[in-house]
């Protein structure tokens, strides 16, 4: 029996917490952010966590985390 391998794309985006929770850096930060409004801005400056049966699929991609 071989060992799983780790998705590497999965794992430099997504960071785990002691706990388990998941957390994702939003998309879209690098250029155009004129055009969008401050409360936009500031959220894309933030983690936010991901939801339940999105957790569930990133689980399989990263089988020893």
């Amino acid at each position: 029996m071989s060992k799983l391998k780790t998705h590497k794309n999965v794992a430099s985006r997504i960071k785990i917490t002691k706990n388990g929770k998941m957390f994702i850096r939003k998309g879209g930060q690098d250029h155009f952010n004129a055009r969008e409004s401050g409360k936009v801005t500031i959220a894309k400056r933030r983690n936010h966590r991901l939801a339940k049966t999105e957790e569930n699929t990133i689980k399989k991609l990263l089988p020893y985390s």
